[in-house]
């Protein structure tokens, strides 16, 4: 059911205007609330989205790949809506695509079952609050392709990577060897991330500058090993704050600077983290492991980071 909802200076203004339609030919677009049940229904609904509009989704099961297309504008955001009992499900592919879909907000809803769970591309601002991802082949929500400004808050994810590949990571910002893939200031925050995840907790990517991962809780219960994955948090990225996070369980280290690409992996800040190390195996076993060395390409860790077992805090000169 698709209903109307009007601001009162908008009311006032037709009314003045006696009562002429809010959205008639060349008119702008009345923000809408649309209620949908099932697959078809939500298919449909984010086909014929604008700017402003609101699609709520009703607690059941939603079967298929989602596509979304349609951007919002900054002023005028295009928001998907449920429960976490409002759930989709993919046997394959993606479960929600936001494909140039800038602009959009999605919350409370549960993405399961496919190949990958949350997936931008080429749109920016896009919010994900308050949902859950679990039970994908691969990794959970991907910021991609110059997804600038995406922000991942109050959400859980965890059972990643179920095929066994080690490409399972939990948040994954920006596209390996890929530099043109800008997919800057990222903001990763107030998540539960694990256990469960085939790779890093969080994967920041070179090429992509200015992410923040603030006040998430990591557990490393999953980590594989296949593809160097032995930390809850490995930065390729420039410019990355990591900061008041909280991890256990790992295989080796808490929290990895790499640089892949010459002038990348640089100026990561780490601050108030607390990581827990106990039961790690690998040879470093630090809180911080610094892999990139050098003046040139500068990491910082604050002494408020605090790690329990394993080898230390980190392989660099601590800054007060």
């Amino acid at each position: 059911m698709r209903t109307r909802t009007h601001t009162p200076a908008l009311l006032t203004a037709a009314l003045a205007a006696c009562a002429l339609p809010l959205a008639g030919a060349g008119g702008a677009h009345a923000a809408a609330v649309v209620d949908v049940g099932t697959a078809a229904q939500l298919k449909a609904a984010l086909a014929a989205a604008a700017p402003g509009d609101t699609i709520r989704l009703a607690d059941g099961t939603y079967t298929g790949n989602f596509k979304v297309t349609v951007p919002g504008t900054p002023g005028a955001r295009i928001t998907l809506t449920g429960s976490p009992a409002a759930v989709l499900t993919a046997g394959g592919g993606y479960g929600l695509h936001l494909n140039g879909a800038s602009y959009w907000t999605v919350r409370g809803v549960t993405v399961t079952g496919g190949q990958k769970g949350i997936v931008t591309d080429a749109a920016a601002g896009v919010v994900i609050d308050s949902v859950t991802v679990h039970d994908l082949d691969m990794e959970g929500v991907h910021f991609r392709t110059s997804s600038v400004d995406g922000v991942l808050k109050n959400s859980r994810i965890f059972d990643t990577g179920l095929n066994g590949r080690g490409m399972g990571e939990g948040v994954y910002v920006g596209s390996a060897g890929d530099l043109t893939d800008r997919s800057d200031r990222a903001l990763i925050t107030g998540n539960t991330i694990g256990p469960g995840v085939g790779g890093e907790n969080v994967d920041i990517k070179e090429g992509t500058t200015g992410a923040r991962i603030i006040g998430n809780t990591f557990d490393g219960g999953g980590l594989t090993g296949a593809n160097y994955d032995d930390s809850w948090v490995d930065v390729k990225g420039n410019d990355v704050l990591v900061e008041n996070n909280k991890g256990t369980r790992t295989t080796n280290n808490g929290y990895e600077t790499h640089t892949q690409q010459s002038g990348w992996g640089c100026g990561t800040v780490f601050r108030g983290n607390t990581s827990d190390l106990t039961g790690a195996t690998g040879p470093a076993r630090l809180a911080v492991n610094v892999t990139n060395l050098g003046d040139s390409c500068r990491t910082t860790v604050y002494s408020s980071n605090t790690v329990t077992g394993g080898n230390g805090l980190t392989n660099i000169t601590v800054t007060p």
